[in-house]
C-alpha cells in the first residue's frame, strides 16, 4: 500500500519560507515521478511543481517559478518543496501525488495535468498560511 505523508506546513510571514517533505511509504519514490499541487479555498486545484523520477527534470508553474524548488533526496524516500518568498497569494493546502507507473511524469500538456489527472496516489495534505 503507498502511502504519502506530507509535513512542513505551517503559519508564516509574507517573504518567509517554508520547507514541505513528501515522504513515502510502500514505495520507493526514486522509480517515480512527483508532483506538488494545491488547492486555496474556493479554488481548483493546481499543480505547482514536478519532478522526474531521477530528479533531472522538473516543471513549476508560472505563479510560483523562482521562489520554490522542488527536489528529491533518496536516501530519505523523500521530496521536498522549498518554498521561499511567500506570498498571501500561496495559503492554500498542499498535497503531493505521484503517478501509479514507475519512471512516468504526466506529459506537460496532457489534459487534467494541471488539476491532478495522471497522479494516482495522494498525501492528506498539509496546510500552509501566508499572512500579509
Amino acid at each position: 500500500q503507498v502511502q504519502l505523508v506530507e509535513s512542513g506546513g505551517g503559519l508564516v510571514q509574507a517573504g518567509g519560507s517554508l520547507r514541505l517533505s513528501c515522504a513515502a511509504s510502500g514505495r520507493t519514490l526514486n522509480m517515480y515521478g512527483v508532483g506538488w499541487f494545491r488547492q486555496a479555498p474556493g479554488k481548483q486545484r493546481e499543480l505547482v511543481a514536478a519532478i522526474t523520477w531521477n530528479g533531472y527534470t522538473t516543471y513549476y508553474s508560472d505563479s510560483v517559478k523562482g521562489r520554490f524548488t522542488i527536489f528529491r533526496i533518496d536516501a530519505n524516500n523523500t521530496v521536498y518543496l522549498q518554498m521561499n518568498s511567500l506570498k498571501p497569494v500561496d495559503t492554500a493546502d498542499y498535497y503531493c501525488a505521484t503517478p501509479k507507473p514507475a519512471y512516468y511524469l504526466p506529459p506537460r500538456d496532457s489534459p487534467g495535468r494541471q488539476s491532478g489527472d495522471g497522479y494516482d496516489y495522494w498525501g492528506q495534505g498539509t496546510q500552509v498560511t501566508v499572512s500579509s
